[in-house]
């Protein structure tokens, strides 16, 4: 086993330790920043120094952040005191744009939740700064990140070469095998086919006949449910089976490195005038269209199900009953899994601000948050709080195990209550070297890289590619119309039927809404991604 450096250990902290907010600068903070020269400093300062920051919470987690120990634990090792001012997430978006447009800006925005387009609009104004070269002289911990993995520098280096924030990175798994390489899992009653003596289908027509004895066997139960177009709760993973499938964005990457649109490939057709036959027969919830998350998961919550769609079966009122039903046979006899474009990565998590006294200092402080033990804990949670449950144990080795979550709460909740989150980065390197897996993060994964992995056929997916402004703004404008009448065509042919007859007509009102010209800026972007990467 790797060792544990002393420095990271004197972040983490002894659990036995008096602990206690330090005391802020008062309003000289900013002077006290300013006077430190971030090249010779070592932490913990000679002096406390205060930085503002902007940031969020759930409501339920407490606005308090320097009440939590992993926030006092960092402020001891460091000697920055960070004056939070903290909005509830669903308010953020618009106190932070009023914020942003204020002269009087914060130190940093912390979870700071900026697209590519933001990070260039507010940079170009001198909202925030660059942060290449602070990375480079101030952020060792961060700049091994991304030297050892150049794909992260490429995702967050802007088109005009420069670096304008700080990210977050959880890697669970790679590739195909990773966490997010698909969305939704399909759960399906096990208990129910036991019960009845059935086979675990393998194809849609197989699949038809389970769900009819199910609804025979249980006239109140709802054979197949899912959320339309809902992202990890959608029926997409089910028309794997047919075409390119579908996935949550509807792109995906060809072997040869083409962008295809799944929506607009007639492979799908077949997919969908099955899945209406199984409307049409009442083997599908009829509140599949209308429904939100909530009423969803109440109703998984019954057991009513014989088939629905989450990205795990704890929803379910009887989890034990449900396991993953596997890829379902496509025409061709083979086992076929749509690849999810999505990675544990979020460019904006934080951002420094062009007024802020000493951008040097916060990037040094910024770096310890990289640190393997630190960033375990900023993503997850902490260990040894005597006033609440703790998502770890810190072994004497200075590793963190992983703790069972005590029955009736929910992991995320303490998560949030507990951790730091903002920019960090949790390698697959770090599992078995400094910490271990989640027990529900083990548990997908197992399912995906058995069942779900083999039969994914694509080696690439669409990476969150950095645009140009210009580009995003057609994107976007594109984007807007032309998602939502996809969906939207494809939630109605469920309900009516009509894909095969009406598909020539929908291409060309696609067409009409630029298909073409949206996807020649995705294969564009994906081009020179994957010339950069190979330069």
């Amino acid at each position: 086993m790797k060792s544990i450096s002393k420095r990271a250990l004197a972040l983490a902290g002894a659990a036995a330790m008096a602990l206690g907010t330090l005391a802020g600068c008062g309003s000289g903070s900013n002077n006290a920043a300013a006077s430190v020269d971030a090249a010779s400093a070592s932490f913990p300062l000679s002096e406390t120094v205060t930085f503002t920051a902007l940031t969020h919470e759930p409501s339920f987690a407490g606005q308090e952040i320097n009440d939590r120990l992993i926030a006092q634990r960092l402020e001891q090792a460091t000697n920055v005191h960070i004056d939070w001012t903290v909005y509830v997430d669903d308010q953020f978006g618009e106190k932070k744009q009023l914020a942003l447009a204020k002269k009087d800006l914060p130190d940093m925005v912390f979870d700071a939740q900026m697209s590519q387009y933001d990070l260039l609009r507010y940079a170009k104004d001198g909202t925030i700064i660059a942060v290449d070269d602070l990375i480079d002289q101030y952020m060792p911990n961060l700049k091994k990140v991304l030297d050892e993995n150049p794909e992260y520098r490429t995702l967050i280096t802007a088109p005009d070469g420069h670096i304008y924030s700080f990210p977050w990175i959880e890697e669970l798994g790679s590739g195909k095998e990773s966490i997010q390489s698909i969305g939704g899992i399909p759960w399906i009653n096990k208990a129910w086919l036991d019960e009845l003596g059935l086979d675990m289908p393998t194809t849609p027509d197989e699949l038809t006949e389970v769900l009819r004895a199910f609804k025979q066997a249980h006239p109140d139960s709802l054979p197949l449910s899912f959320v339309m177009n809902g992202g990890n709760e959608d029926v997409g993973v089910l028309l794997s089976a047919f075409g390119y499938g579908d996935n949550a964005d509807h792109y995906v990457v060809t072997n040869d490195k083409q962008v295809v649109y799944t929506l607009a490939d007639e492979g799908i057709i077949p997919g969908l005038e099955w899945l209406h036959n199984l409307y049409a027969e009442g083997l599908i919830d009829p509140e599949v269209f209308t429904q939100d998350y909530n009423t969803y998961v109440s109703k998984a919550a019954s057991d009513r199900y014989g088939l629905f769609m989450a990205w795990d079966n704890t929803s379910a009122g009887t989890p034990d009953n449900y396991v993953a039903l596997p890829p379902l046979k496509n025409a061709d006899g083979e086992q076929a899994v749509t690849r999810q474009n999505a990675m544990g990565f979020e460019i904006g998590r934080c951002v420094i601000t062009g007024t802020n006294p000493n951008p040097a200092l916060t990037a040094k402080w910024i770096d310890q948050l990289y640190d393997p033990i630190q960033s375990v804990q900023d993503n997850w949670g902490t260990y040894g709080d005597t006033t609440q449950d703790n998502i770890f144990e810190m072994k004497d080795d200075g590793t963190l195990q992983h703790l069972a979550v005590p029955a009736g709460v929910v992991p995320y909740e303490l998560r949030m209550k507990t951790n730091l989150g903002g920019p960090l980065a949790v390698l697959d390197s770090y599992y078995g070297t400094y910490t271990t897996m989640p027990d529900d993060a083990k548990l997908r994964l197992d399912v995906i890289q058995s069942e779900f992995a083999p039969a994914m056929e694509s080696e690439y997916d669409y990476p969150p590619i950095f645009f140009d402004i210009d580009t995003t703004d057609r994107i976007t404008q594109i984007e807007t119309d032309l998602k939502p009448y996809a969906e939207s065509q494809k939630a109605t042919w469920i309900m009516n039927g009509g894909a095969e007859a009406e598909w020539d007509a929908y291409i060309a009102k696609l067409n009409e809404m630029n298909l073409q010209e949206l996807l020649q800026l995705k294969q564009t972007g994906l081009d020179n991604y994957f010339a950069s990467m190979n330069g």
